[in-house]
């Protein structure tokens, strides 16, 4: 499996693989990376010539946390019909009704996906955070550590809802809208918008 970005979030995902049973053999980045703790050979970005055959023989995952930036990469290797593969902790717990998309999907350590779910391509439900039945987690959104998405909510495209924010059951979160971290979610949450504190505002 080779990295796509190698800084904070790409050493979770490499977690992530490892735990999982899964070799990680290398990364792409903008350029080689001076701290490098896992002792990981660079193959260029992964437009190269060496990252794209590195790519092609060993699959790829976009270990970026930024979601338009890994959105822009994700769509320029479909155009060369490459496939992002998922990276699911092995501590996950995802049940066999929730519908996990085939490419670019991160479950972190300790996470939680329950009944008739949806996490879209691209999205990052990270460490120990609760995604509760028949919650939509929309493209390329991002769910931070110990986030608690109660039932029926929905996340738009590229949504980010900081680490340990509550919103409550049947609230929809607008496309690329934020939610600071520690939130408490009452309203729905428009497109763009960005809200925090308690209740959020």
């Amino acid at each position: 499996m080779v990295l796509i970005g190698y800084s904070g979030h790409a050493f979770v995902v490499y977690g992530i693989f490892k735990a999982a049973g899964k070799k990680v053999t290398g990364y792409c980045d903008v350029a080689e990376k001076e701290y490098d703790p896992f002792s990981l050979p660079y193959f260029g970005t992964e437009n190269s010539e060496t990252g794209l055959q590195s790519i092609e023989a060993n699959g790829y995952f976009i270990a970026i946390g930024d979601n338009g930036l890994r959105k822009k990469i994700y769509e320029g290797l479909q155009k060369d019909n490459l496939q992002s593969s998922n990276a699911i902790h092995p501590s996950a717990v995802i049940d066999a009704s929730a519908n996990i998309a085939s490419g670019g999907v991160m479950i972190a350590a300790n996470a939680t996906i329950n009944p008739l779910a949806s996490i879209a391509t691209g999205a990052i439900c990270n460490t120990g955070c609760i995604i509760e039945h028949e919650c939509m987690v929309g493209e390329f959104a991002h769910i931070g550590p110990g986030a608690v998405l109660c039932g029926n909510v929905k996340v738009g495209a590229g949504g980010f809802v900081g680490a340990n924010a509550v919103i409550r059951q049947g609230i929809t979160i607008g496309s690329n809208a934020v939610i600071g971290a520690g939130a408490v979610v009452v309203k729905d949450v428009p497109d763009n918008a960005t809200v925090m504190g308690v209740p959020a505002k």
